[in-house]
C-alpha cells in the first residue's frame, strides 16, 4: 500500500488563487473620475463646516411651518394645488399629441434613417431643456400665465414621451409586423394592426408615469410666475410666513402621493393585468396551477 501514495507536497494548492490580472484602463478611468470629483468640490468651494449647523436650522424652520400649520390656508392652497395639476395634465395631454405620431416616424422599423435619426436628435435637445428654461423663453410671449407653464411641461413631454414611443415601438415582437407586412398592408396598417396592440399597454403606462412627473414640475415652475401652488409657496416664503408654508408643503405632499398611488395602480392594471392596492407594497404571489404536475421517473 505505501508504494501506491503519492507525494502531493509539491502538487499546486486548491486554495492558490492565480493572481487578479491589472486592469489599467479601469484603474486610470477611476483615478480620473476622482481627480475631477476633488476639482469639483474646491472650485466650488464648499464650506462643510456648515453642515454642523444644518440639523439645528432644519428643526428650527420645520417647528415654524409645522407647529402649527396655517390650516386657514388649507382652501387656498388646494385650489392652487388643483391648479398646478391642471396644468400638468395639460401640458401631458399635448405632449402625447406631439410625441405620438412622430415617435412612430422615429422608430426604426416604420421610417428611413434619413427621417428617424433626424427626429431622435430633436427629442434629445427637447430633453437636454429644463422645463424651467423652457418656461423663461415662453413667458417673452404668453407672459406669466398658467398657460406658460403647461406649454413648457409640454415641450419636455414631448421629449422624454418621444424617445419612450420609438423605444417602445422597436421593442414589440416582430413576428405581428412580418405578418402584417405579407398581407400588402401600408404604413397606416403596419402601426395599426402589427405595432399598437403589442405596445399598447406599455405606452399607456408610460403617459401616467410622465403626468405623474408633471405634477411635480408643475410645481416648480409656479416659483417664477407660472401660477399654481408653486406661486403661492415662492410668495409666502419671501414673506416669511412660515406656517403658511407648511400648510402649502403638506397640500403639495398629500395631493401628490395620492396621484402617483392611482396613477401606479393603473399603470399596474395595464401591465401585468390587475389592479394594485394604492399605499401597499405587498405583492400578490401568482396562484398556482390547478393541473396535476408529472414527476419523471
Amino acid at each position: 500500500m505505501a508504494g501506491t501514495l503519492t507525494d502531493t507536497s509539491s502538487a499546486p494548492s486548491l486554495t492558490n488563487r492565480p493572481d487578479k490580472p491589472v486592469s489599467w484602463p479601469s484603474r486610470l478611468l477611476w483615478l480620473l473620475v476622482t481627480g475631477i470629483a476633488l476639482a469639483a468640490y474646491f472650485s466650488a468651494k464648499l464650506d462643510i463646516s456648515a453642515l454642523a449647523d444644518f440639523p439645528a436650522q432644519a428643526w428650527k424652520y420645520l417647528l415654524l411651518m409645522f407647529a402649527p400649520p396655517n390650516w386657514g390656508k388649507l382652501g387656498e392652497a388646494f385650489t392652487a394645488m388643483v391648479l398646478s395639476v391642471q396644468m400638468a395634465w395639460i401640458g401631458t395631454l399635448l405632449g402625447i399629441a406631439v410625441s405620438f405620431p412622430l415617435s412612430f416616424f422615429a422608430a426604426a422599423p416604420l421610417a428611413p434613417r434619413w427621417i428617424s435619426w433626424p427626429l431622435r436628435g430633436v427629442f434629445a435637445v427637447l430633453r437636454a431643456v429644463p422645463e424651467v428654461v423652457t418656461a423663461i423663453l415662453i413667458l417673452s410671449v404668453t407672459g406669466l400665465t398658467p398657460f406658460t407653464g403647461a406649454l413648457a411641461l409640454a415641450v419636455g413631454s414631448i421629449g422624454n414621451l418621444g424617445k419612450w414611443g420609438y423605444e417602445t415601438f422597436e421593442a414589440v415582437d416582430r413576428g405581428p409586423l412580418e405578418a402584417v407586412r405579407s398581407t400588402g398592408s401600408g404604413a397606416v396598417g403596419l402601426m395599426r394592426w402589427g405595432i399598437w396592440p403589442s405596445a399598447s399597454a406599455e405606452l399607456l403606462s408610460l403617459w401616467l408615469y410622465r403626468f405623474e412627473i408633471n405634477v411635480r414640475a408643475s410645481a416648480i415652475l409656479g416659483l417664477i410666475g407660472a401660477g399654481g401652488i408653486g406661486k403661492m409657496l415662492s410668495d409666502n416664503v419671501q414673506f416669511r410666513n412660515w406656517d403658511a408654508v407648511g400648510m402649502l408643503l403638506l397640500v403639495v405632499i398629500v395631493v401628490t402621493m395620492i396621484i402617483d398611488q392611482l396613477s401606479g395602480a393603473v399603470r399596474h392594471r395595464l401591465i401585468h393585468g390587475r389592479w394594485a392596492v394604492p399605499f401597499s407594497t405587498a405583492r400578490r404571489r401568482p396562484r398556482s396551477s390547478k393541473l396535476p404536475v408529472e414527476v419523471p421517473a
